[in-house]
């Protein structure tokens, strides 16, 4: 199944399942000036943090990622936007703070040259990785230094024109797992390994530290648009994803 043909326009806030992993996508660039007139959304330490950007389009974009996180779930939470708060764990992993505190509801956002992905389960934990596919990368250099050995190997031994896509579907795996996990950058990159070879099923192939590891997680290619590489990583094995566009519900709100 492609799941670019799958990105829906929600006329109402869709209902979320147990068995369902929601992800939402957005571009700033669609709209340049959406980060300035959805400010309303943010709270007064939410403004003061947008003011620590130099650059008025990092201000711009933050604001845009934040604004969107809330809407979003707000719709979820039947809550007021302004109520949407939010605390971070250890490694920074943001979750639900009072007055609307919902344990069950895990969500997570990536964002690259302006595309921006949420995604947000039901009684799992979810990390969600998005990049920008740029040319100039040293894939093969990098791949040595953050990579596991079987995935450098498999990297190199791919003809070259395959192997700027096999780079960013292992590394957007990669990122994806340990923002589920809540390690982030804490847990090394090598310490697993994920599929990479075009054509192959995102997944978590073995873990190190912990063998067992492996088999609590799975891993879902995403495809936001031309030009990106995406990864989606959950908790269990029994769940689906279901793609949502935000643009037009975004609009609604500014």
């Amino acid at each position: 199944m492609t799941l670019r043909q799958l990105w829906h326009q929600p006329s109402q806030p869709p209902a979320l399942t147990r068995d369902e992993i929601h992800v939402w996508r957005a571009s700033v660039s669609e709209d340049a000036h959406a980060g300035k007139r959805l400010r309303w959304a943010l709270g007064d330490d939410e403004r003061a943090r947008a003011e620590h950007f130099r650059f008025n389009r990092d201000r711009d974009r933050f604001v845009f990622r934040r604004a969107l996180m809330k809407l979003i779930l707000a719709q979820y939470l039947g809550a007021d936007v302004l109520d949407v708060r939010f605390k971070h764990g250890r490694c920074g992993k943001p979750t639900l703070a009072p007055p609307v505190h919902r344990a069950d509801l895990q969500f997570n956002l990536s964002h690259s040259n302006g595309m921006v992905l949420f995604a947000i389960a039901h009684g799992r934990e979810v990390g969600v990785d998005v990049e920008y596919i740029r040319p100039d990368v040293e894939i093969e250099q990098i791949a040595r230094l953050v990579f596991s050995d079987r995935e450098a190997s498999g990297l190199t031994a791919l003809p070259a024109s395959d192997r700027l896509g096999a780079f960013f579907a292992c590394w957007t795996r990669k990122e994806a797992f340990v923002k589920a996990t809540g390690q982030g950058l804490s847990r090394a990159l090598d310490d697993f390994d994920v599929s990479l070879a075009p054509g192959e099923a995102a997944a978590l192939v073995g873990t190190r530290e912990d063998p067992t590891e492996a088999a609590r997680w799975s891993l879902e290619e995403v495809r936001p648009g031309s030009g990106y590489c995406a990864a989606l990583a959950a908790e269990g094995h029994d769940w689906q994803v279901r793609c949502w566009d935000a643009s037009e519900a975004l609009m609604r709100c500014v």
